[in-house]
């Protein structure tokens, strides 16, 4: 039972679900302490030990019958309803059948599950050993069980039924046998279903990605990416979230404990000229706080969309975030990440700031946010600025960036363009530049998690 958890766990991740390594171990020391005797039991431990997230229940309780089936109903034999004389019967017109369904009514009237090698057949046949997403699962079970000839079934019954009525079967025993069948017929359906979404299972969790698919979709630029890479990509930025969290994590247990402060001391001994020495220290605050002013006009979308989710990802590594989105005004956009998943919120905030053409103005959004929200920025925040620097030839307010730059601990800009593209035409960039710390290229998801990696670096 502990490697099918582990194989769940694998499988939850791979859908994008956030689970540490304590978490696991959490979610197997209470299973082995529970037992597994009360299925409702068993999964409400797996579900307290395991999600963190509300949004993160469906995609649980999508999964958790794969790998955990209660298991199809046996099959009934005809010993349990029939009497000897009535079995007789059913045997002889069993003799007459014909066609390709009298294997299918002959497993029926036994009660003869079907074997793994025959589910493994028939899931061959329709594509099921290469399904990957749990939603076709339903989808698979009906074209196995139409590869069976159940979808025929119910003639078939019927014709069987009636030639024992011939052979004088009581009615009682008639309505018996039907009952018998349709529910074996359905237990069948069941074993089928089941097989498809435990070999689903094992796929989810045993099946790596395609790694040099990823690599070349890592350094493909945002705006080249189809819809269905760009979803792909969005799967692996999960992983990639979750290594930069270690990252991060780890940075932060080796910055622990208070350092020596001289300025603090020696202030401190002046009064009585150092005897006793009087030594003082300071902790550092590790936890990053970031103010995030991105531009959402029709070019930089899909940039800000990656940066988003990735940030937000990361939400347990940061003290505090808040999101500002502007095209030619600038708007909060924090509650959004506060009230649902990145995955969720982005498209929410990009309703909510309808892209035009040619009406971005970084220099109009700066004066609102200095104005309406500067307390967003102070000397523990990293202000990070996502946007080309194109401001279609408005003033650009160099003086108002160069205000929250003072006030904050850092100042970085997220540009997707190369620097040769920097002061063609409404760009604004070779001004802008000199102002900020640094200047990270944010073309591809590779340069955007380096960057955000190093915003955890300068705490």
């Amino acid at each position: 039972m502990e490697d099918r958890i582990i194989q769940f766990i694998a499988g939850l991740r791979a859908a994008g679900v956030r689970i540490s390594l304590a978490e696991s171990q959490d979610a197997v020391r209470a299973t082995a302490h529970i037992g597994i005797a009360n299925r409702d039991l068993f999964r409400s431990a797996l579900k307290a030990t395991l999600i963190k997230d509300h949004s993160d229940g469906a995609i649980f309780d999508k999964l958790f019958p794969l790998y955990f089936s209660a298991g199809g109903p046996p099959l009934i034999p005809p010993s349990d309803v029939l009497t000897p004389d009535e079995q007789a019967m059913l045997r002889d017109a069993m003799r007459g059948l014909a066609g390709e369904l009298k294997d299918l009514i002959r497993r029926l009237v036994k009660g003869q599950d079907l074997s793994p090698e025959e589910l493994e057949r028939l899931a061959r046949r329709v594509g099921a050993d290469r399904n990957t997403r749990p939603e076709n699962i339903r989808y698979l079970t009906r074209q196995m069980l139409r590869e069976m000839g159940l979808d025929d079934l119910a003639a078939e019954i019927e014709k069987l039924l009636a030639q024992l009525a011939q052979l004088g079967m009581s009615l009682e025993a008639l309505a018996q046998l039907r009952e018998l069948l349709e529910q074996n017929a359905q237990a069948i359906a069941e074993q089928a279903e089941q097989y498809v979404g435990e070999s689903l299972a094992r796929r989810l969790s045993e099946q790596p990605p395609d790694k040099a698919a990823v690599d070349e979709l890592m350094d493909r630029p945002f705006n080249s990416l189809s819809e269905s890479e760009a979803r792909e990509l969005r799967r692996e930025m999960t992983r990639l979230a979750a290594k930069l969290r270690s990252r991060a994590a780890l940075r932060q247990r080796k910055g622990r404990g208070p350092t020596f402060d001289a300025k603090s001391t020696l202030r401190a001994n002046v009064r009585h000229g150092g005897i006793p020495f009087d030594l003082r220290w300071k902790k550092r605050r590790l936890k990053p706080k970031f103010a995030l002013i991105c531009d959402v006009s029709t070019s930089m979308r899909p940039v800000v969309d990656f940066l988003l989710r990735l940030v937000y990802e990361m939400q347990d590594q940061v003290g505090r975030a808040r999101s500002f989105a502007f095209i030619d005004h600038i708007e909060e956009v924090t509650d959004e990440f506060a009230a649902h998943r990145p995955e969720v919120a982005v498209p929410v905030v990009l309703r909510r700031l309808p892209s035009g053409h040619y009406n971005t103005d970084l220099g109009a959004s700066l004066t609102q946010f200095v104005k309406e929200f500067g307390d967003a920025v102070d000397n523990r925040t990293t202000l990070i600025i996502c946007g080309d620097g194109r401001n279609n030839y408005n003033d650009p307010r160099l003086d108002l960036l160069q205000q929250l730059q003072r006030r904050a601990r850092r100042a970085v800009w997220f540009n997707p363009e190369d620097k040769y593209e920097w002061g063609t035409g409404d760009s604004d960039m070779l001004r802008y530049a000199p102002i900020v710390d640094a200047v990270y290229q944010v073309a591809n998801l590779r340069q955007l998690a380096d960057a955000v990696d190093k915003l955890f670096v300068f705490r």
